[in-house]
C-alpha cells in the first residue's frame, strides 16, 4: 500500500464536504442581501469572503496534488493560473487530468475574483459581480466535486498498485 495516496484521496473527499458548506453560507447570505437591502453591504462582504474560501480551498488541495503527485509546482508570478493549468492537463504515465476543461474554465472566474477580495476594501466590491459569482458557485461546485472526486478514486488506485505484485 502506498498511504499518502490513500491520505490524499480522503483529504480530498474531506474537504469537498466542507466546500459544500461554504457554497451554502455564499447562497444564504446572497438570499439575506435580497431580503435585507438596507444591510445589503455586509451580505454582500460576507458571500466575498465565502467565494474566496471557496477558491482557496480548492487551491490547496491542488497544490497538494501537484506536490504529491507530480512532485512539481509552478513557481512563475502566475503561479495560480499555471497550477489551474497544470491540473488540467493528462501527463501519460503519471495521472490523469485532475480538472477538466469545464472545470478549468469555471474556476479561472473565481481565481480572478480571489484577487480582489485580496486588493480592494469589501465596501467597493460589485454587488452584481458578487450575485452573477454567487449564482454560478453551486455549478462550479458541482463539476470542481466531480472531477476531484473521480481524482479520489484515481489516488485510491494507486495507493493499491503495489499489492499487485
Amino acid at each position: 500500500m502506498i498511504p499518502r495516496y490513500r491520505l490524499l484521496a480522503e483529504r480530498l473527499r474531506t474537504e469537498l464536504q466542507q466546500l459544500g458548506k461554504v457554497v451554502a453560507r455564499a447562497e444564504g447570505a446572497l438570499a439575506r442581501a435580497r431580503q435585507n437591502v438596507q444591510d445589503q453591504d455586509y451580505f454582500i462582504a460576507a458571500a466575498a469572503l465565502d467565494l474566496h474560501s471557496f477558491y482557496a480551498s480548492i487551491e490547496r488541495l491542488l497544490e497538494l496534488i501537484a506536490a504529491d503527485v507530480d512532485k512539481s509546482q509552478p513557481t512563475t508570478a502566475r503561479w495560480h493560473r499555471d497550477l489551474l493549468a497544470q491540473m488540467a492537463l493528462n501527463v501519460p504515465g503519471l495521472r490523469p487530468a485532475t480538472l477538466s476543461q469545464e472545470t478549468h474554465t469555471a474556476l479561472l472566474e473565481y481565481l480572478e475574483f480571489r484577487h480582489v477580495v485580496r486588493n480592494v476594501y469589501t465596501f467597493n466590491l460589485r454587488p452584481l459581480r458578487v450575485t452573477a459569482l454567487i449564482e454560478g458557485l453551486r455549478p462550479a461546485f458541482e463539476v470542481v466535486q466531480r472531477d476531484l472526486l473521480t481524482f479520489a478514486d484515481f489516488l485510491d488506485g494507486l495507493s493499491t498498485a503495489d499489492e499487485e505484485f
